[in-house]
């Protein structure tokens, strides 16, 4: 039975009626010595408790898409298989894509797609589960193709994308499940409001519930900006007619995965044009989890740090979103560390730091990223 499937939760809802009917029926019955009398009862209550704290978990978990798995509730399933040291990227610090790389390229990453198998996302949303050459990572990556892929008009061009990241702990589902990215998207983009992305996610959950990768490259623990930066978009544009150039690629995240997206953004931008935080933060240390939360790696992990110290302003245009002390102030130290031809643009959105607040932002948001990377022509 799905973690977020219908049947589990109308399963707990039935169980708390249950649980106390039970417990009504059966509290007078209890017979024995006082201490038995007394245990059996505590039981009986502890037993009702749970069955509520499971319905109410289960329901905030599928509106939030906390966890999109029984695994990943439970932190069963290992998902870094080597951690090698990445190849050297020649691409670095030189014009280029996200398909850029080293001069001995790995060989294409042609894969297998399905259909997501959860009730809470889209039929047309796909997912594969891809073994990253460089990073030593597998994990699945979740793709949507906008209306204008299959369209014979558009046989022979190639789409720009946006890489989604989640919060932490997080889903891959989260963007098109609670966030619903595509059923507000697809209509902007047949009307030509919006360009007409690839929307991808991958899996950013690595190791377990209580670790955050922090989107980072750690030696002997996990490497997740090489699956984030260059192993998930190559596979990308082995499969896809996706662009190529960083002309055509953003990353966008909300809360950690926020923060991941301006970090990505700023130390690749060889890889991508655009970095769209929604109530993030600069300091890594505001998620304690994360393996980038103490130094050495907290400061240059720090976006604002590698603003600051980069050898050239690096070319790519972020938007930041945040209320006040949830990554509004962090998005003004950024705008006001960054130089020609860096932008940030930032806008104050008060309000509580879950996806009902970042939901209606979405369309909003894409305009101003279509005003970035426009359609393919």
């Amino acid at each position: 039975m799905q973690l977020t499937g219908q049947p589990f939760l109308i399963l707990t809802i039935i169980l708390v009626p249950v649980s106390i009917l039970l417990a009504m029926l059966l509290w007078g019955r209890v017979g024995g010595p006082k201490p038995v009398q007394f245990l059996a009862r505590l039981i009986m209550i502890l037993f009702c408790q749970a069955t509520a704290v499971t319905m109410v978990f289960v329901m905030v978990n599928n509106a939030n898409m906390i966890y999109g798995s029984w695994s990943d509730l439970l932190g069963s399933d290992e998902h870094v298989q080597a951690v090698p040291a990445p190849p050297a990227d020649a691409a670095a610090g030189q014009k280029g894509g996200p398909g850029s790389g080293s001069d001995a390229k790995p060989a294409k990453a042609l894969q297998q797609f399905k259909a997501v198998d959860d009730p809470l996302v889209p039929k047309d949303v796909q997912t594969t589960d891809l073994k990253g050459q460089l990073s030593g990572v597998t994990a699945e990556v979740n793709v949507w193709l906008p209306p204008q892929y299959n369209d014979p008009a558009y046989k022979d061009k190639k789409f720009p994308v946006v890489e989604m990241l989640p919060g932490f702990p997080g889903s891959s589902k989260a963007w098109f499940g609670s966030l619903k990215v595509t059923e507000q998207l697809k209509p902007l983009m047949q009307s030509g409001k919006v360009t007409p992305f690839i929307l991808i996610s991958p899996r950013t959950q690595l190791i377990s519930t209580t670790v955050d990768t922090g989107c980072a490259d750690v030696p002997g623990k996990v490497n997740a900006d090489t699956w984030l930066s260059r192993d998930v978009p190559q596979m990308i544009m082995d499969n896809f007619r996706a662009e190529t150039s960083a002309d055509g690629w953003a990353i966008l995240g909300y809360s950690a995965g926020a923060h991941c997206a301006d970090r990505m953004a700023l130390l690749h931008p060889d890889r991508f044009r655009a970095g769209i935080s929604l109530s993030g933060y600069n300091d890594p240390h505001s998620e304690e989890l994360s393996l980038t939360a103490k130094d050495p790696l907290r400061q240059t992990s720090n976006p604002l740090y590698i603003l600051e110290h980069a050898t050239t302003p690096p070319h790519v245009a972020l938007y930041q979103s945040g209320g006040k002390g949830d990554g509004y102030e962090d998005g003004q130290a950024l705008a006001a560390a960054a130089k020609s031809p860096t932008s940030v643009t930032v806008q104050l959105t008060p309000g509580s730091h879950t996806p009902s607040l970042w939901r209606p932002m979405i369309p909003g948001i894409f305009e101003w990223l279509s005003g970035i990377i426009p359609a393919p022509r």
